[in-house]
């Protein structure tokens, strides 16, 4: 297991009852997480006076975010060491931030750090992939670092977010290459150009359709996914990261996957549950899983 636990601006207050109270930068959020299956101890957790805005589940499926407090959250900003980030109440519980993901940047950078600080590459001549990026957390965290990150994702407006985070953050226009588009497309496009790339990011959802309506289901896509992605490594790249936040994959089939996958490559691969910590005492919230394959 590995925690996110430098986190200043945000923190989780209290669990229960399939709902999770965050602070995010002195807004405070009450959303469903379907790993909370132990009671909450203090009454009724939607209930809580410090709560600005909840996420109500419908019964017949989705939700809606209802305003508890008369605080303006219709966006605000996060700051994680030297990186910020836009948040607001989106659809599906969502804010636009994953932060247990904190973990995986601080990985990553210190992988960049490590070969700059060795003389064996410098950042600006490493390029890294990230796939299924989203607001792109890990594209703003790596950018900072100096490495030219090419970002992918399927809705434009994510990839807009992920703009404004890398502005938010210092990053100019040159440090990333916006693609809005089907990951799996791209990669395709990407081995016909013979392109190449030293580190890769895939974090794919359960479950989803391509704008050509085709279907992308996680067990039975992942693998042929992943040995696409790997095809368009360099000769001597630096990491893969692999994200799942999909209930039953476990880490160590992420293991298992990336191995097959990186079998011709010299590396290490080690897999992990990501987590949270929480101000209860005793508990830690769990996240999803992560593999990471390293040379």
């Amino acid at each position: 297991m590995v925690l996110a636990n430098d986190w200043k601006d945000y923190k989780i207050l209290a669990t229960g009852d399939g709902y999770k109270l965050e602070d995010w930068n002195g807004v405070v959020l009450c959303r469903p997480d379907p790993q909370v299956i132990w009671p909450y101890s203090g009454g009724d957790i939607k209930k809580d006076k410090r709560i600005d805005a909840i996420y109500e589940r419908d019964p017949s499926g989705g939700g809606k975010w209802v305003s508890k407090n008369k605080k303006n959250i219709d966006e605000w900003t996060v700051n994680y060491n030297d990186l910020t980030f836009s948040l607001k109440p989106m659809g599906f519980k969502h804010t636009g931030l994953f932060p247990e993901q904190a973990a995986n940047w601080d990985t990553m950078r210190d992988i960049v750090r490590y070969f700059k600080a060795n003389s064996i590459i410098q950042p600006d001549k490493i390029k890294v992939l990230n796939l299924f990026a989203y607001t792109g957390g890990a594209t703003v965290a790596l950018a900072k670092e100096g490495v030219f990150v090419t970002h992918v994702d399927a809705a434009k407006g994510m990839v807009d977010r992920a703009k404004k985070n890398c502005i938010l953050s210092g990053i100019g226009d040159s440090a990333v290459r916006w693609i809005v588009d089907d990951c799996k497309k791209f990669i395709l496009r990407e081995q016909k150009r013979v392109s190449k790339y030293d580190a890769i990011i895939l974090d794919p959802p359960s479950y989803g359709r391509g704008p050509d309506g085709s279907l992308f289901k996680l067990e039975d896509n992942l693998f042929e996914l992943i040995e696409l992605a790997t095809s368009i490594l360099s000769d001597t790249p630096l990491f893969v990261l692999l994200n799942s936040y999909t209930t039953g994959l476990g880490a160590s089939v992420m293991q298992n996957i990336l191995n097959m996958c990186l079998k011709n490559k010299k590396g290490t691969t080690t897999a992990y549950e990501l987590a949270l910590p929480t101000l209860e005492n005793g508990v830690i919230l769990p996240c999803g899983n992560s593999a990471l394959w390293t040379s």
